[in-house]
């Protein structure tokens, strides 16, 4: 499908400039509502309904108020639950049986970005199909319903609650968190008001941080992705483990008491080896981006792993293709899909803290078998429509790096999905020969993409 505004994460962009804009979101709201009304099976004189989360940018007032407008013209009843993580919403779309979730979020990007995720009915991101239908909508006149016909708006009050009820609902009914000291970086995002409590709720002596958000400080220098602030913090306080989500709350990263940091690849692991000696877990899906040490330490396990595109839209289709319910991707997203339908930090979290308590091991005694090759990744720009396949010097050097790499590695040029820039990822057992082949095909695709 040719897209114009959805990318494979939903709709993102700098606030201000299009498509992100308040007469935009009017739009949007509005073609969304069209579509969902076609769509809907409801009884006469019922009105779908939609929830809108966002996380705590600034921004997400004024694109909260025009999605509202806009759904309500097209005949939408709204529910706004306000700062929500991602995986909230798509939960409470479907525990409220509404129509189609809503989040406005740029994830782990800085404030100045924000963006509009859309989820079903059943909390899976919307198909192909329909955001198709929802874009041919965009480019069709705006009109408005009648008076009579205009749909309403409400919060909801307990939707924080009904989402913490529910991650603690994903951990075993016979354990409990008591005796250990967590810190948990909510990254000034949309957890800061959950994250705390489903960890305290569940026995955990709770030490906060990047609970104080002030709409312009999400993601600034902690979260997921700034895990220093997460380091020291669990080595100030003395504790056990350390959790950071990022600001909408679906990626996950993890820290041991010595301040070492575990990422996505690892956690996964943790997760897949637990499961496997319970014989609940046929096959794990990862990215082109996860480790070659992670594939061959699961199937040394006797566990399959397959490769998706890097996305957890693509990971989660090939779940559904296998029939598997495991996979993430090095970044932190997880998804369990026996116990929700998309990548949530804090249920992967507590699958995690399942194993810690299982097996009573530590997070390092639980990845001894799996030690992470060296990956060195090089971004390097190039112009628009340059394709690496078609230069033969480019596809030279990328073979005589697999050559020197041998079964001890492996090499993968990918093009950005949202920057004009060709990733160049190399991996393998030896660290300074990973570095030395990374920089030479970096050179090669630099000098290809000016010629």
């Amino acid at each position: 499908m040719t897209r114009k505004y959805f990318g494979t994460d939903g709709i993102r962009g700098l606030v201000g400039e299009s498509p992100i804009t308040p007469d935009f979101m009017v739009r949007l709201g509005y073609a969304a509502g069209e579509v969902l009304v076609r769509r809907a099976h409801l009884s006469p004189g019922q009105r779908p309904a939609v929830l809108i989360g966002k996380d705590t940018r600034i921004s997400g007032y004024m694109l909260e108020a025009s999605l509202e407008a806009g759904f309500a013209a097209a005949g939408v009843d709204v529910m706004l639950s306000g700062p929500m993580p991602t995986p909230a919403v798509a939960y409470l779309t479907r525990a409220l049986r509404l129509q189609a979730g809503v989040v406005i979020s740029a994830s782990h990007n800085p404030y100045p970005d924000n963006g509009i995720k859309f989820f079903s009915g059943d909390g899976n991101k919307l198909p192909d199909a329909v955001e198709a239908e929802i874009e041919a909508q965009l480019e069709l006149p705006m009109r408005c319903r009648a008076s009579a016909d205009l749909g309403k708006a409400r919060r909801i009050d307990d939707a924080a609650g009904r989402y913490i009820e529910f991650c603690k609902s994903t951990f075993p009914n016979k354990r409990d968190l008591r005796g250990l000291k967590i810190v948990v970086d909510c990254a000034n995002g949309a957890a800061y008001h959950i994250a705390p409590h489903v960890f305290h709720e569940l026995g955990a002596d709770v030490v906060a941080i990047g609970v104080n958000p002030d709409g312009l400080n999400i993601n600034d220098m902690v979260g997921a992705t700034s895990p220093k602030a997460l380091q020291l913090a669990v080595k100030q306080h003395k504790a056990d483990l350390g959790i950071a989500v990022d600001g909408d709350g679906d990626r996950l990263l993890m820290v041991d008491q010595r301040g070492n940091s575990y990422d996505g690849d690892q956690l996964l692991y943790v997760i897949a080896r637990m499961r496997a000696r319970q014989g609940a877990v046929p096959g794990v899906v990862g990215t082109l981006m996860s480790n070659l040490a992670l594939q061959r330490a699961l199937e040394a396990e006797g566990i399959a792993f397959e490769r998706a595109r890097v996305g957890d839209r693509y990971v989660l289709e090939l779940l559904q293709a296998k029939g598997w319910q495991l996979g993430g991707e090095n970044s932190g997203h997880i998804i369990c899909l026996d116990k929700h339908t998309t990548g949530d930090a804090l249920v992967s979290a507590l699958q995690v803290l399942t194993a810690v308590r299982e097996s009573d091991a530590t997070l390092p005694e639980l990845c001894r078998g799996l030690t992470l090759y060296p990956q060195k990744l090089v971004n390097v720009k190039v112009g628009k429509g340059f394709s690496w396949e078609a230069n033969a010097a480019v596809g030279k050097a990328k073979e005589a790096a697999e050559r020197e790499l041998g079964k001890a590695g492996r090499v993968l040029l990918r093009p950005s999905g949202t920057e004009p820039v060709l990733r160049v990822m190399v991996e393998g057992e030896d660290g300074a020969k990973v570095e030395t082949l990374a920089a030479l095909l970096a050179e090669s695709v630099r000098a290809a993409a000016q010629a």
